[in-house]
């Protein structure tokens, strides 16, 4: 299987835990899992002192936890402590929490739904779709949210043939196809919807998302029809996916009387559907 860096979410209580796929297996955020089960305040600080307590842990820390890109607390990636199933069970022994036992049993089930998924992707799909559904999420925004998904994963395909580097270069041509398509860059489309670390399409409403999805498959029907290659090339490419979508919005707008840009966002439905799925775990416990 090849060694892709997916990155993921999963829900357990009401709380995400963060996870990667590295060196074909599953590594998941230390932080997200200590904060879970010590319900610590200062997760730094409760590490710290769980190492000073623990010393054949501390001394094994290297070798457990290495440092992998994953989505930090202001919605850039950056490097965060991961660990992988073996390494997180060995941390969960020296945090003494009633959740302890059943989030073993959680995340052993997890990493092997996630392993069946890199197998046969339309299980990551479904599995996707499940996970909208308990953030509260409508059918046909979860369809259109799938198909956003594939058309991204298309461009970033064609990109990567034509030589675009991933990371600074990706954000680049994503920006200019936003900001022909929208008239505002990401950044200024999230402080738009008042977003700080959360995914912006994840808050998009559903015309939000289809001339995203126009832009960016006018972009790459642009890439492959000039034969663009480089970044350069794929830069002229995108504005112009860009300036096309723009167009189809304008005239939208012009015709609807409504405008696509929307300073809406789901953060009280996800807070609310979040809240929901803890009670339920807190009162499941209650009943047993």
């Amino acid at each position: 299987m090849e060694d892709k860096k997916e990155t993921g979410m999963a829900i357990f209580d009401g709380q995400e835990i963060r996870q990667i796929w590295h060196k074909e297996e599953w590594w998941f955020a230390v932080a997200d899992v200590v904060s879970l089960l010590s319900e610590s305040r200062d997760v730094k600080q409760y590490i710290k002192k769980m190492r000073q307590r623990d010393q054949e842990l501390s001394t094994k820390w290297g070798t457990i936890c290495t440092p992998l890109p994953m989505i930090a607390a202001d919605g850039k990636k950056r490097k965060v402590t991961a660990s992988n199933l073996e390494g997180i069970f060995r941390i969960i022994q020296s945090i003494s929490s009633p959740k302890a036992e059943p989030f073993k049993q959680w995340l052993a089930t997890t990493a092997k739904q996630r392993i069946e998924e890199m197998e046969d992707p339309e299980r990551a799909i479904e599995r996707m779709r499940e996970d909208y559904r308990k953030l509260g999420y409508e059918e046909d925004w979860i369809n259109k949210r799938l198909q956003s998904i594939d058309i991204r994963k298309l461009l970033t395909e064609e990109w990567q043939k034509r030589g675009v580097k991933k990371g600074k270069e990706y954000s680049i041509l994503t920006a200019e196809i936003s900001r022909g398509t929208f008239g505002v860059t990401p950044s200024d489309h999230k402080q738009h919807k008042g977003l700080e670390r959360e995914n912006l399409r994840d808050h998009m409403t559903n015309l939000e998302l289809i001339f995203t999805m126009l832009g960016e498959e006018d972009t790459r029907h642009e890439a492959v029809k000039r034969d663009a290659q480089g970044f350069n090339e794929n830069h002229e490419a995108a504005k112009e996916g860009g300036e096309a979508a723009g167009m189809a919005r304008e005239a939208f707008e012009l015709r609807s009387g409504r405008k696509v840009l929307s300073p809406e966002n789901r953060k009280d439905q996800i807070k609310a559907a979040k809240t929901k799925a803890r009670l339920e775990a807190e009162k499941k416990k209650l009943d047993k």
